[in-house]
């Protein structure tokens, strides 16, 4: 019997790519070749999201292409997985009747086994159990012990990066937001598997690992013997493993953003002071019906707290324009904020409704497009500029990167040549350009900066090393 062969695509956040890579690496255990293109593929599967409208718009516009292609090979294999298959569900097969497979987040680890029933069976399978009505989940718990040690490198942003899931789930039900409908409560993952599997990375020659989680600095786990592990411990205890070098987490919730954490990423040296906390609104009015459960000033009690403890530290936002009932004066108060806390970025969305959230069952949508576009437009403008002007101080600057690989330009205009274009990333997560070769890359190495611009720093590697180095923490 010929390998078969599987194309996967993913839309959505870090989640949903760790999610794809675990699901590769269990069928690559079953024999599965990895392809470039779903005409070439036996299975296809899409790892969806559900934040937004346009992502659910993209996967239904690829399965419809699909459509001509299952009907002259009925054999080939459909799948949809993730945060679309768990809302949807029904709806999918409704829409695509010639999809195969539907499989919810809780249960991507039973894939394998799906697709060996269906090839079996010739019928359609739908895996989307979730509880919530004691609060337990049972196959989340296999999940985490069985699942996640499954990796494949070449599903990785590069090899020596890794995401590692520190949770899933989330309790906070914002009412803009389906994620806790889709990925089920919150819970966290023991810390003695979490150091195990960063370990297996370290030794795959693994230097940077991300831990992931809905609201990350909520990760608290409660032993046995009735000891919680929180995440300034969890921090301390990855901390020790040789060979990992850098530890960034994302995302984080405004309200655990406490001072304990924040004093053990200054007195870690592996941990990147970079912290992405979602804002959303600068509007008391806006965060109340959203339900975010903190008011704009404890957000900047928050961000008086990262500035006094980590003076140096990168801090990203998100936020959501033209949000049910948004009036001039609360976008106003948005941008305000950002001014006020000169993110180095902040990524920035238009309002869309979800149905199964809270919000689209209170409020109404009532916010024109054209309004929403014009605020998202003028708050992205002002980030932008903020992040250019705080980018120039690094000019003549001396700072240590993590070399990536080739920049999206040098790898589309890939020639094979070993002195090409290379991207890496600060302790800070802001992206640097360089001249180099390809022995660099996933080597950390000092980097003068010459020029900057709103998303990128632009450097020199420095070659020769003479007396103490110094950095600049960036």
């Amino acid at each position: 019997m010929s390998q078969r062969k599987l194309y996967i695509e993913t839309v959505g956040c870090q989640m949903n790519m760790l999610d794809s890579e675990l699901v590769v690496a269990a069928l690559r255990q079953r024999g599965y070749e990895l392809v470039d293109s779903a005409k070439k593929a036996d299975t296809v599967l899409f790892n969806t999201c559900s934040v937004r409208q346009h992502a659910e718009d993209k996967i239904y516009s690829a399965l419809g292409r699909l459509k001509h292609a299952k009907t002259h090979n009925p054999e080939k294999i459909i799948g949809v997985m993730g945060c679309m298959a768990q809302k949807d569900q029904e709806l999918i097969f409704r829409r695509a009747p010639y999809v195969d497979l539907i499989v919810g987040p809780g249960q991507l680890h039973q894939v394998p086994d799906l697709i060996e029933e269906i090839q079996a069976s010739g019928q359609q399978r739908m895996e989307v159990s979730m509880d919530r009505a004691d609060g337990t989940r049972n196959d989340v718990a296999q999940s985490f012990e069985s699942y996640d040690p499954l990796r494949d490198p070449t599903m990785r942003p590069t090899p020596y990066q890794a995401y590692v899931r520190i949770m899933i789930g989330c309790d906070k039900f914002c009412t803009y937001c389906i994620v806790p409908s889709v990925r089920g409560p919150e819970q966290s993952r023991d810390p003695e598997h979490i150091l195990a599997e960063s370990r297996r990375l370290a030794d795959e020659g693994c230097r940077e690992i991300t831990l992931l989680g809905q609201t990350v600095n909520s990760y608290r786990f409660r032993h046995g013997d009735g000891r919680t592990t929180r995440m300034a411990d969890l921090l301390h205890q990855l901390h020790e493993i040789d060979g990992i070098d850098r530890i960034k987490f994302v995302t984080n919730f405004p309200k655990d953003m406490t001072r304990e954490l924040l004093t053990a990423v200054r007195d870690l040296p592996k941990v990147c002071q970079y912290l992405h906390v979602p804002a959303q609104s600068g509007s008391n009015d806006v965060l109340n019906r959203m339900k975010r459960g903190y008011t704009v000033e404890d957000y900047r009690e928050m961000m008086t707290n990262i500035r006094e403890i980590l003076p140096n530290a990168a801090v990203t936002s998100d936020f959501i324009v033209g949000f049910c009932g948004e009036t001039e004066a609360d976008f106003e108060k948005t941008v305000e904020l950002v001014r006020e806390c000169r993110f180095k970025n902040s990524f920035i969305f238009k309002y869309s409704t979800r149905p199964g959230t809270k919000g689209a069952e209170l409020y109404e949508d009532d916010i024109p497009d054209e309004v929403k576009r014009r605020r998202n437009n003028e708050l992205l403008a002002i980030q932008n500029a903020i992040s250019e002007e705080d980018n120039q101080p690094f000019l003549g600057r001396r700072v240590e990167i993590l070399v990536e690989g080739p920049s999206k330009a040098a790898a589309k205009a890939d020639d094979g040549q070993p002195q090409l274009q290379l991207t890496g990333r600060t302790m800070c997560d802001r992206i640097v350009v360089f001249e180099g070769n390809r022995r660099q890359i996933g080597q950390i190495l000092p980097v003068d900066i010459y020029d900057a611009n709103s998303f990128t720093l632009f450097g020199q590697i420095v070659t020769q090393h003479v007396g103490t180095e110094v950095y600049s923490l960036a």
